[in-house]
């Protein structure tokens, strides 16, 4: 195994091909850091290790897999990691009054959970580096949308977490930097597409369920290259003072993304009643009433 101790190192969960982690791989190997890429199965990395990063099997959600990733990082860097990118995820779709419990579980594990254990697992490494963690939340945690709340709960969950270990991370040196990520062209809106269960209430609109499922590849997507270039950007840039982070320097959020500056003026300047009216329009769901009065 070969160390790269004195080189920036940086850790990235969910680097599967197609999505967010592996485009940020290449864009961090770019700019001449050190890339530790990681992912479940550790085969679908191949094409990262011969371009001479270092791939790490890893399940977020499994403490003996974090902790044997721990122990090769430890090996690799010598105890010593610049920025921590906690981007391994899931999309949840699902009518609220029908979601299963054990399936919403089983995101925030991945989505809230893992991170939560990868930053408790990493942190001594990260306040020797006075390094970086980079949450790849959702603009989706401000801006709900229809048919999204389990995601929707999940990334608002890493929002709220994230800026209570700003302040608590910040004395000893480690940056906080939440990611608001708007609709991005990825993979991991091309699994298995869910059916509604035979008594739902939703039956008569099954047409927006479907749609909406489908709708963040069509929500003009940034391109997964242009979003990590953005963020890689942004997360090397350089430091300055709280108050005019927003507009210079490596800001504490980072919004980009297909609707997502959108996002941030609609609920900065007019609240959730403006989002709320834009997602009756656009996924129709007022159609339900008509269709309950019939």
């Amino acid at each position: 195994m070969t160390t790269h101790i004195g080189k920036k190192t940086v850790l990235i969960t969910g680097c599967t091909p197609g999505g967010i982690g592996h485009a940020l791989c290449h864009e961090f190997n770019q700019q001449g850091l050190h890339v530790i890429a990681t992912a479940r199965d550790l085969s679908v990395l191949a094409d990262l290790a011969e371009l001479g990063m270092s791939t790490v099997q890893l399940d977020v959600t499994n403490s003996v897999s974090i902790e044997n990733c721990h122990k090769t990082v430890q090996n690799l860097t010598g105890g010593h990691l610049d920025i921590l990118v906690n981007n391994a995820g899931r999309t949840h779709v699902h009518p609220a009054i029908d979601l299963s419990i054990p399936e919403v579980r089983e995101t925030f594990e991945v989505n809230v959970f893992g991170m939560m254990a990868m930053i408790s697992a990493f942190s001594g490494f990260l306040i020797a580096a006075n390094g970086l963690v980079i949450n790849i939340a959702s603009s989706a945690a401000v801006l709900p949308y229809t048919f999204g709340s389990a995601y929707c709960a999940s990334k608002g969950a890493i929002v709220s977490y994230s800026r209570t270990l700003r302040q608590e991370l910040e004395p000893l040196g480690v940056r906080v930097m939440v990611c608001m990520a708007g609709t991005v062209r990825s993979n991991i809106h091309n699994k298995e597409y869910r059916s509604l269960s035979p008594d739902s209430v939703y039956l008569p609109v099954d047409d927006i369920f479907q749609k909406r499922q489908r709708f963040v590849n069509k929500a003009d997507p940034y391109d997964t290259k242009l979003f990590s270039r953005e963020l890689v950007a942004s997360a090397l840039s350089y430091e300055v003072p709280w108050l005019v982070r927003s507009w210079f320097g490596r800001p504490d959020w980072f919004w980009s993304g297909g609707l997502a500056r959108g996002a941030w003026w609609r609920t900065t300047i007019f609240g959730e009643w403006l989002n709320d009216w834009a997602c009756s329009k656009i996924f129709d769901i007022s159609r339900l009433s008509k269709k309950k009065a019939e």
